[in-house]
């Protein structure tokens, strides 16, 4: 069980942000900060992959509505990634079951990518952009500081993880309304844009001139 505390932390960082997480992690076993990470964590192409879409991630992640819709393609992504994080440190430390490595970091993962993507619907709800941009370096910043705390003291690094993790439920559980009164605008908004495209009729159509 002494890898429990990692795997932890690993599923509540792949929530925030999972490529940050592949990053940070695999940075640190092939530069032999870590021996706890496997290695499939450490090769070239999958650190190359996680770089250029961590690159992707911050920028989306600090534009508004951007950041929305980049969490809900990221709905499976987070937690299968969490999921596959912790089975590998389960695997690769012989002290947990990966299935229960799995779950446990697919679980963790599931409940943090909900809290930020519902705080990121509250965001959305102001008129100024720069929450978001303080938002997401915020998220950037937690991730890479409770990550590389994780590395040399696992258990304080899951406590924190799990405080943040609390916390940021029973925000998200107060923003509940405020998320609502965003998804009604959000769906108005479209149905208006539908009826917008049906009254002007063929001459709408890319492509067809009008009568």
């Amino acid at each position: 069980m002494s890898v429990l505390p990692l795997v932890f932390t690993s599923g509540w960082a792949s929530g925030i942000n999972a490529y940050a997480l592949v990053l940070l992690l695999g940075v640190f076993g092939a530069t032999g900060v870590s021996d706890e990470i496997p290695a499939a964590l450490q090769r070239p192409e999958v650190l190359a992959v996680a770089g250029v879409l961590f690159l992707c991630e911050a920028v989306a992640d600090k534009i508004p509505y951007v950041d929305t819709a980049w969490d809900s393609v990221h709905t499976l992504v987070r937690p299968v990634v969490g999921a596959w994080v912790g089975a590998l440190l389960a695997g690769h430390s012989g002290s947990l079951s990966d299935v229960v490595g799995g779950l446990v970091g697919g679980s963790t993962a599931l409940a943090g990518h909900t809290v930020k993507a519902g705080t990121r619907m509250a965001v959305n709800t102001s008129p100024e952009p720069f929450s978001n941009l303080i938002v997401s370096m915020a998220e950037d910043l937690g991730v890479a500081g409770i990550v590389t705390f994780a590395m040399f003291h696992p258990l304080p690094a899951a406590i924190v993880a799990g405080a943040l993790l609390l916390a940021g439920l029973v925000v998200l559980f107060l923003l509940v309304s405020r998320i609502r009164r965003f998804l009604r605008r959000r769906a108005q908004r479209r149905e208006e844009r539908r009826l917008g495209r049906e009254e002007l009729g063929p001459a709408a159509r890319p492509g067809r001139p009008p009568d």
